[in-house]
């Protein structure tokens, strides 16, 4: 009796455990997917097409650049979920229209997609660097975070619709690499007339220090500083710098690429033609969007671990110090400020960006310290990155 007395308290005790409301939770779910509900309402009327669509897409990048492989990754992504319904062939940088004659390529309809790193287009709004690359800005967690969640998509979206274009995120290649140089530089003193390429906003924050600064063409890098018209050079992250061969021509490569915390491409579609999209195809674009900006951060980092053994056969890394550092923080806050108080697109992105990093900054500061370094390391004391 004692046995069966047990057993059917087990049983009874089991029964609450796993009936409905046992372990209810004393608050409300927290947050939900807000796609969830849109998609419901899109299932009632959405049908898979028949149509079939030929697209062409332009880009400021050579077949060489791990950028286009980022692009054909996206097209690919498109072709199989939708069955070859849209094919989207690429052509680099003037096989079609030139590197920077994309954007109004895809404006104009010319063609119908386009892939960038935003900052390109500065000449027709400041605030298209904001999208791509913000030196001491957003890195790629903070990106993505800022993109789907925080309204920075909107904002993107909202820029190049005053273009006739539909953007979306497309790839993020992580940090960049700081200059590869022949000087070696590491205070604040020693950029000081320094003649270095660079482009987008750190240019102008350079050139505010004493450089001498010129945004050559990536194709252009190599042979300026070969011939010694630059004295130094960044381009982008370690996968992508390797096949450019700056380490035959340098001694140094100066660190963290300041300039760059992360390296944030997209996707822009002529309106027109993207609204001809049937709605099962409209989600399958967004979709490998998605599953593009995912992949290729980890395709790209993990080149990196490569790119970065190999560039240390050759060149030495160096570090600057922290006050330079500090420096030069100070001086794109003011560079920054200064930009805001001209452009109020500007303003209203980076206030977001810097909103969504006063947000985050609790919640990264509790959880620091688990940098996960191998463990010896940390066993040893490393922890922060």
């Amino acid at each position: 009796m004692k046995r069966s007395g047990l057993i059917l308290s087990l049983m009874v005790a089991l029964s609450l455990v796993l009936a409905p409301g046992a372990f209810a939770a004393k608050r409300e779910k927290f947050g939900a997917d807000k796609r969830h509900e849109e998609v419901k309402k899109e299932l009632r009327t959405i049908k898979t097409s028949k149509e079939e669509f030929k697209w062409k897409m332009v880009m400021p990048w050579s077949k060489g650049l791990l950028f286009y492989d980022m692009a054909q990754h996206f097209a690919d992504s498109v072709a199989l979920a939708s069955g070859g319904r849209l094919e989207i062939k690429l052509f680099s940088a003037g096989e079609l229209v030139g590197a920077m004659e994309s954007f109004d390529a895809v404006s104009k309809g010319s063609a119908e997609v386009g892939h960038d790193w935003p900052g390109y287009w500065k000449g027709k709004n400041e605030n298209f660097v904001s999208f791509a690359s913000v030196p001491f800005g957003l890195d790629t967690e903070g990106y993505n975070i800022w993109l789907y969640e925080r309204g920075g998509l909107e904002q993107m979206q909202e820029l190049y619709g005053r273009y006739n274009l539909y953007a979306l995120p497309g790839g993020n290649g992580g940090q960049e690499m700081g200059f590869f140089s022949n000087k070696k530089a590491t205070k604040m003193a020693d950029f000081k007339g320094m003649r270095v390429r660079t482009p987008g906003w750190y240019m102008d924050i350079m050139n505010s220090l004493g450089a001498s600064v010129t945004p050559l063409p990536g194709g252009e890098v190599y042979l300026a500083l070969e011939r010694g018209v630059i004295d130094a050079a960044e381009f982008s992250s370690p996968a992508i710098n390797f096949p450019m061969g700056f380490d035959e021509i340098t001694k140094y490569v100066i660190e963290p690429g300041v300039h760059q915390p992360s390296v944030q491409c997209a996707l822009f579609f002529n309106k027109d033609a993207y609204n001809k999209l049937p709605a099962d195809l409209k989600w399958i674009v967004d979709i490998a969007a998605k599953e593009t900006q995912l992949w290729s951060t980890a395709w790209q980092e993990n080149l990196n671990i490569d790119a970065i053994k190999l560039f240390k056969e050759k060149v030495e890394f160096v570090r600057m110090d922290d006050e330079a550092i500090t420096a030069f923080a100070k001086k794109t806050k003011e560079y920054l400020d200064d930009l805001k108080t001209k452009h109020p697109d500007v303003k209203k992105t980076l206030d977001s960006q810097e909103k969504f990093k006063e947000d985050f900054s609790q919640w990264r500061e509790v959880r620091s310290g688990l940098t996960p370094w191998p463990l010896e390391d940390f066993i040893k004391g490393k922890r922060l990155q």
